[in-house]
């Protein structure tokens, strides 16, 4: 029965569902419980380091539960979506209210699908790769996942990864570089399979260029069945959701670098992310925040994932670290003393 504890990334939905139905001021639900909420709570929860025996591993691999708590995000992502456009569509708003419902429906694309994707993006069956896709077609970002998988995991922690944000970088100018380099990086890949398998630009086989006509053919469907409004909401929520995505890429290894030894990169280690251990958040990002060890192991499932003793450990949970993340000097003030705690105790 604990492991249904998963059924709480559900409260993000729920949430966006109440701003859409209800209107008003209550189009702003899903802001406050995910920014507003969830911090205060986390402020007074324990704190809980998670490890597992062998026996309790092969028993949670076993357990499809974990795994449709994945799928059915695909179908609630796309029910809620499309609520929202209709009632884009029908609805006379106020300009505060299409505000509060556009960032909400960001919000749910950056929880329970990009976040989702992420997870997903990990594992080897077609079922479960057409799912990714799905959930990162409106985040407009389905190149994520060629990048991250093969060149975020490979360059993580060095200065050749645009996802690991720099000592003294703040949020909004890492936002451009990680952005734009790994779209960048994205091309280097699929333009080098091409080549590898001597194909041409415009081959099947290039997915970028698939991923290119599919998002424009989503958002060209929005505008023809729900009009402007709702291309208006289906497109600046897809780039709030990867504006959100980044935040966290910022946040989960701010600062940390890996060794050049002559020349070679030291193995990436669970000291090369930043790690939170507040249940919540950890449970509504089916524990993305212990993303050391996944960066360790790739391939494991979320629910597996560990805490490590080594792993550099945030003061607060996700969605704290995001609000602090958005005022640079602060963080900067909070997160430069426990950099500077890392680097001496790896010095001695």
């Amino acid at each position: 029965m604990k492991d249904l504890k998963y059924l709480l990334a559900y409260s993000v939905p729920l949430s966006v569902l109440a701003g859409i139905c209800l209107n008003g001021a209550f189009s702003y639900t899903s802001i406050l419980y995910v920014f507003v909420f969830i911090p205060f709570v986390e402020i007074f929860s324990p704190q809980k380091q998670e490890s597992f025996t062998e026996n309790e591993v092969n028993n949670r691999l076993k357990n499809k539960l974990f795994d449709w708590l994945l799928y059915l995000n695909v179908p609630i992502v796309y029910a809620l979506l499309f609520y929202g456009f209709y009632v884009f569509s029908m609805a006379e708003l106020q300009q505060y209210e299409y505000v509060g419902l556009i960032i909400s429906m960001g919000i749910l694309l950056a929880t329970n699908a990009v976040n989702v994707a992420h997870e997903l993006g990990h594992r080897k069956s077609t079922f479960e790769r057409v799912l990714t896709r799905l959930l990162l077609l409106p985040c407009l970002y389905m190149h994520f996942t060629l990048e991250h998988n093969r060149g975020h995991h490979k360059y993580v922690a060095t200065p050749k990864d645009p996802a690991t944000a720099k000592k003294g970088q703040m949020l909004y100018h890492f936002w451009v570089t990680s952005v734009f380099g790994q779209y960048v990086n994205a091309w280097r890949i699929q333009l080098a399979d091409l080549k590898k398998m001597q194909l041409n630009f415009f081959s099947f086989k290039n997915k970028l260029l698939l991923f290119i006509i599919a998002q424009i053919g989503y958002l060209a469907a929005v505008y023809l069945f729900f009009g402007v409004w709702s291309f208006v909401l289906a497109l600046i929520a897809g780039i709030i959701s990867f504006l959100f995505l980044e935040t966290i890429n910022y946040i989960e290894h701010y600062g940390l670098l890996r060794n050049n030894i002559n020349g070679t990169y030291e193995k990436v280690q669970h000291k090369h992310s930043w790690n939170s251990d507040h249940i919540i958040g950890r449970i509504i990002l089916y524990e993305l925040t212990l993303h050391s060890d996944h960066h360790y192991k790739a391939s494991k499932k979320y629910q597996i994932l560990e805490s490590k003793t080594r792993s550099p450990r945030l003061p607060f949970g996700y969605p704290t670290a995001i609000l602090i993340a958005f005022i640079p000097p602060l963080w900067f003030y909070i997160i430069h003393p426990k950099l500077k705690e890392i680097r001496l105790k790896v010095e001695v």
